[in-house]
């Protein structure tokens, strides 16, 4: 009986610690696609929105949780994207709005609670209003549930001046490498703003550049851009105004320039779809967001599109029925090694 329990605990042992070293092969290979774009042109990465709790109606997570982060890493999403701000006590905490109303139980502005208040605050799932059990998290804590599992993009709402302290949060942590931090850029007084806070940042941190058309207009500022930082990806924005119709070019961005400047600069396109509250769909898309991809149905005309522009990061508020359809239609590379499905899921059948 005793050889036998022990061979159990011996089979566990060895299961858990598997799983773990899949899941830490699997992070290792996502940085390395997301840092050598030029290899990996044949695969789209999928970026969920707010940690992937937007999806499907906004009923399955809440906001920026640990439990959408979770859903999101077993889906096979290679990023999250999280908002940070501030609470009274200068603690860095992930919340996307300044009020606490619309994703907590809490109302008020966050930077008015410390941080042992906003843990009284439980998260709300928006699309159904139930309550959870989960709390505001803290930057550490998000970061140390990502860490070596998916790379983890930081949506600063704070001032450029903060991003230091973010990321002294990851080095602590000794992930830093796995973190990606993004400002908007638009003219040369702008890129030396945030170049001056990435110097006191220092090295072997994922900086992201973002450009939009309003103010951008041609690839030559994009390779302004990446011989002053030397980035692995942009993000393009292609705006879309009320009563824009579809755009069949992608905008001024999304150029045979810009996608000649990205192969030469070794970075990917990140194009976003998600959808903003209050907005025509696909606001950042040329109108060819989420809503067309999922509520219309027609996925080739949203993540398709852009992909076919060059775009090797979606950023979405459906993370996992962008997984499905792009696996289904030959624009994912399976992961060696860490169990990821070769074959789609039933979602992956719309066209």
């Amino acid at each position: 009986m005793r050889t036998v329990w022990l061979s159990l605990l011996l089979s566990t042992a060895l299961a858990v610690s598997g799983q773990a070293l899949a899941a830490e092969g699997r992070a290792r290979q996502i940085l390395d696609r997301f840092e050598h774009a030029n290899q990996w042109r044949d695969h789209v990465m999928v970026a969920a929105h707010r940690a992937g709790s937007m999806q499907a109606g906004k009923t399955l997570y809440a906001e920026n949780s640990l439990a959408a982060v979770e859903g999101s890493i077993a889906m096979g999403a290679e990023i999250v994207e999280v908002d940070i701000r501030r609470s009274k006590d200068g603690q860095f905490v992930v919340m996307h709005d300044s009020w606490l109303d619309r994703t907590t139980t809490c109302k008020g502005e966050v930077v008015k609670y410390t941080l042992a208040e906003l843990k009284d605050c439980r998260l709300v799932v928006e699309g159904t209003r139930a309550v959870t059990d989960e709390r505001v998290s803290t930057l550490r804590e998000m970061l140390l549930a990502t860490r070596d599992r998916i790379l983890i993009n930081l949506d600063n709402k704070l001032e450029v001046g903060d991003l230091p302290g973010m990321i002294a949060v990851a080095r602590e942590l000794g992930m830093a490498d796995q973190v990606i931090v993004k400002e908007n850029l638009w003219n040369q007084a702008r890129i030396t703003t945030v170049k001056a806070a990435m110097a006191v940042i220092g090295g072997g941190v994922q900086f992201m550049p973002i450009l939009a058309d309003d103010a951008v207009h041609d690839a030559g500022f994009a390779e302004t851009v990446d011989h002053a930082f030397a980035p692995r990806a942009i993000e393009l924005i292609n705006w879309r105004a009320g009563a824009q119709t579809l755009t069949e070019t992608g905008g001024p961005l999304f150029s045979t320039r810009m996608r000649a400047a990205a192969v030469r600069g070794n970075w990917h396109i990140w194009a976003d779809t998600y959808a903003i509250v209050n907005k025509p769909g696909g606001f950042l898309a040329g109108g060819r967001g989420d809503e067309l991809a999922v509520q219309a149905s027609l996925p080739r005309e949203a993540w398709g599109f852009w992909a076919d522009r060059g775009a090797t990061i979606i950023q979405t508020d459906e993370p996992k029925a962008a997984i499905d359809w792009l696996s289904a239609n030959g624009f994912r590379v399976p992961y060696a090694g860490t169990g990821e499905r070769l074959e789609p899921a039933a979602t992956a059948s719309i066209n």
